[in-house]
């Protein structure tokens, strides 16, 4: 990415005043080393600016150290938004609204788990469901999908897919309340009602991983996160809201293409920023239809999760509690959010789009479990499924970025790229050679996932600790992969 008006406030965030562009409102921020901002594709300059565009936009749009660009906004995209002055754009959030990443641990070591690896990861892979179209563990008729929609994880919990216990460590608590699913199409509800309890495709997966020798970087903030000792074995789960969200988003771009400025008098430079009014009746009737594809995601996480807990006491012969099997966290990376920040010295309520970007609340935030209030939030990073994820901690110096950071390392080669240079078989050997025992329901699609189709992910945290934004805790090295 080249831009001569980019300047730097120091080695790991960058500016682009609002002069750069004509109509920009706000400058627009990098939080990058100048390394991982020469790797970023020349797009996310045109949408970041762009970004800054958008009525109602407060302080700066950002982009987080694994930026790259996105369908409107640049993927590791951050906006806040008066909701007064300022509009919703489905663009900050993305299709797969709500894709997250769920942590659970374990009390279980490499050494035990290693002669049982391949039966785990196979065992796991006839489980869960994966790959384009999959459909889930659990199918709904109308007027459950409905409550399953305005309760999220706590529908799973109170049918028997979790413990209560779990919503303490879900952001929002597993429900965001502003769910309405009058504001659902038939369609969407048709695409989500047998998709409960999927993985999906693409960058999606779930990871067997180990906190190796070194990698315990914070040994106080780990134990309280649940990692306990070196070589202790956890499972990470990266999914969203699958074809149910994705047709959220179609639905209402389409309907804020045709209203935005016939009806609003709203103009922007790219069709892909489709935006209206937060309060307009379009913005609210998105606004609540998003809110159930939240929650839609957060239950699907929560029905994988009671399947992988199945799974490893079938494999041990031991009950979960047996096991240590406990939620650490599950995070929301798609997502606009109201919140209440301090802006130029006063609280504000005001909504903010993180679009694969994370939320990264300090400690002693509201909002966040009594567990975690004096460690700072959980934040669950996945890496390449080559080179290893982290779980890291929110601090205080975030509040530039309204508390957010990067989601992951972040691609720096398309997936048509990564198919011309990576063969999946291949690379499936590869991996196991290494240590890594994969198993997918398309070799392409692995190809895709390469770890050279990838920023290095050590790189993007090492920024979003020099900027201020978070804290590295664990790093997670991948012993066990089922991918899409």
């Amino acid at each position: 990415m080249k831009a001569d008006g980019i300047k730097k406030i120091h080695d790991y965030l960058f500016e682009i005043p609002a002069d750069f562009k004509a109509g920009m409102r706000v400058p627009a921020r990098i939080y990058a080393s100048l390394k991982l901002i020469q790797e970023m594709d020349n797009a996310v300059l045109e949408q970041l600016t762009n970004v800054a565009l958008l009525p109602g936009i407060i302080n700066h749009a950002i982009v987080m150290p694994d930026g790259h660009s996105g369908y409107g906004f640049p993927i590791g995209g951050v906006a806040a938004m008066d909701p007064e002055t300022g509009v919703i754009s489905p663009g900050g959030i993305g299709f797969d609204i709500n894709c997250g990443v769920r942590l659970m641990a374990t009390s279980l070591t490499y050494e035990e788990v290693k002669p049982k690896l391949k039966a785990l990861v196979q065992a796991l892979f006839n489980r869960i469901p994966t790959g384009v179209g999959s459909e889930g563990m659990v199918k709904l008729k109308r007027d459950r999908l409905d409550e399953a929609m305005s309760l999220g994880a706590r529908w799973a919990v109170e049918n028997g897919y979790g413990e209560e216990s779990d919503l303490d460590y879900i952001e929002e608590g597993g429900c965001m309340a502003d769910a309405d699913p009058a504001a659902v199409s038939d369609r969407a509800r048709e695409r989500g009602r047998e998709q409960i309890g999927s993985l999906g495709s693409g960058n999606h997966y779930l990871e067997i991983q180990v906190a190796k020798r070194g990698n315990i970087f914070d040994r106080e903030l780990a134990v309280q996160f649940g990692i306990f000792r070196e070589g202790q074995v956890v499972v990470m789960i990266h999914s969203g809201s699958r074809g149910f969200g994705h047709q959220i988003a179609t639905d209402y771009l389409k309907q804020f293409l045709s209203v935005m400025g016939p009806k609003y008098g709203l103009s922007m430079p790219d069709r892909e920023l489709a935006c209206a009014p937060f309060h307009s009746k379009e913005g609210q009737l998105y606004y609540r239809a998003m809110n159930c594809a939240i929650n839609f995601a957060f239950l699907n996480r929560q029905i994988m999760m009671h399947g992988v807990k199945r799974v490893f006491s079938d494999i041990f012969k031991k009950s979960p509690e047996e096991l240590g099997l406990r939620l650490v966290y599950d995070v929301c990376h798609n997502t606009a959010k109201l919140e209440t920040h301090l802006v130029r010295g006063r609280e504000r309520t005001i909504l903010v789009h993180r679009k694969g970007a994370t939320r990264a609340f300090p400690p002693g935030m509201k909002g966040l479990p009594s567990r975690y209030r004096q460690t700072g939030q959980p934040i669950l990073i996945g890496g390449s499924m080559e080179t290893g994820s982290y779980l890291l901690a929110g601090m205080a110096t975030g509040a530039d970025a309204f508390y957010s950071t990067c989601h992951g390392s972040g691609r720096v080669m398309s997936r048509h790229q990564a198919k011309k240079i990576y063969n999946g078989r291949d690379l499936q050997k590869h991996m196991e050679e290494q240590g890594i025992y994969v198993l997918t329901s398309s070799f392409p699609g692995l190809a895709e996932e390469a770890g050279g189709a990838y920023k290095n992910v050590d790189e993007v945290i090492r920024a979003t600790e020099k900027g201020g934004l978070s804290k590295a805790v664990v790093k997670l090295v991948p012993i066990g992969n089922i991918k899409g």
